[in-house]
C-alpha cells in the first residue's frame, strides 16, 4: 500500500480551474521530486492535499484512507505533515516552544520528539531559546522542518525547500533530505531548482499547466535533457 495515492485530482481558485486529473503516488521511504516552472500548478497541489484548498473532484489516500476535502487539521492527524513556502513559524515563541507546541504522536507512533530534533538539526540546537521572529531565513527553513517533524506524520509535503536560501543552507537542507530517506521517513518535495531535486530525490513526476505530463525515476529523468528543456527552462 502507498504512503500517498493522488487520484485524478481537479482543483480551482474560484472560477479558474488549476489542476486537472493529477495523479501520482508515494511508496514508504521514497522521495519524489514534483517538478515544473513557477505557476505549474506544484504549490496548488500540495494545498489541495492539506486541505487548503478543498479538491473539486479526485482521491487523496493517505495509507488508504481518503482525505480529499477533510479540514486541513483532520488531515494532519492522518499523516500529512506539510510545511509551506512562507515558512510559519511562531515568531514570539522560541524555537524549543515552537517544537513543542507541535509535539504529538502520530499514526506511525511517536519517532519524533525534541531531543530527536535538536539531533537531527544541530543548527537550531544552540539557538532553543531564541525567539523563531528573530531566526535567519535559514534557520527558519530548518526550524519548520523540524517542527512539522514533532508531529510524526506519515508524509512530509515540502513546498520549495531551498527558495530563496543561501548555497551552503541549501547543502545543508540537500543533506537533511538524505538523512530523512534513510530513515525511511516518506517525502514529496516541489521545487523549481532542478539541479537540487535531482539531488535527493528517487523520483520525479513533472506538471505542466496543471496536469502531470512525465512520472519516472531520477536516473532516468537526469538521462533526458531534452525533457528538462521542454518542462523546466523558462
Amino acid at each position: 500500500m502507498s504512503e500517498l495515492r493522488v487520484e485524478a485530482l481537479d482543483a480551482a481558485y474560484g472560477h479558474s480551474q488549476v489542476l486537472f486529473g493529477v495523479a501520482f503516488e508515494v511508496e514508504r521511504g521514497e522521495t519524489l521530486a514534483l517538478m515544473g516552472r513557477n505557476g505549474a500548478g506544484k504549490s496548488t497541489t500540495f494545498k489541495a492535499i492539506a486541505g487548503l484548498l478543498p479538491p473539486r473532484a479526485g482521491r487523496v489516500l493517505v495509507r488508504g484512507q481518503d482525505v480529499a476535502g477533510r479540514k486541513p487539521y483532520r488531515i494532519a492527524r492522518a499523516g500529512i505533515g506539510f510545511v509551506p513556502e512562507d515558512r510559519q513559524v511562531f515568531p514570539e515563541h522560541t524555537v524549543e516552544e515552537n517544537l513543542e507546541i507541535a509535539e504529538r504522536e502520530g499514526i506511525g507512533g511517536r519517532d519524533w520528539n525534541r531531543a530527536r530534533a535538536f539531533e537531527m538539526f544541530p543548527m537550531l540546537a544552540p539557538l532553543r531559546s531564541r525567539y523563531a521572529g528573530r531566526l535567519s531565513g535559514g534557520e527558519q527553513q530548518m526550524l519548520t522542518i523540524a517542527r512539522c517533524l514533532m508531529g510524526n506524520p506519515a508524509v512530509l509535503l515540502l513546498d520549495e525547500p531551498s527558495e530563496g536560501l543561501a548555497p551552503l543552507i541549501v547543502q545543508e537542507i540537500g543533506r537533511l533530505i538524505r538523512s530523512l530517506r534513510e530513515l525511511g521517513t516518506t517525502i514529496v518535495l516541489a521545487e523549481q531548482n532542478s539541479r537540487f531535486c535531482l539531488s535527493v530525490a528517487t523520483r520525479v513526476a513533472v506538471i505542466d499547466k496543471g496536469s502531470i505530463v512525465w512520472a519516472g525515476t531520477a536516473e532516468d529523468f537526469r538521462a533526458q535533457p531534452e525533457l528538462q528543456a521542454r518542462y523546466l527552462q523558462v
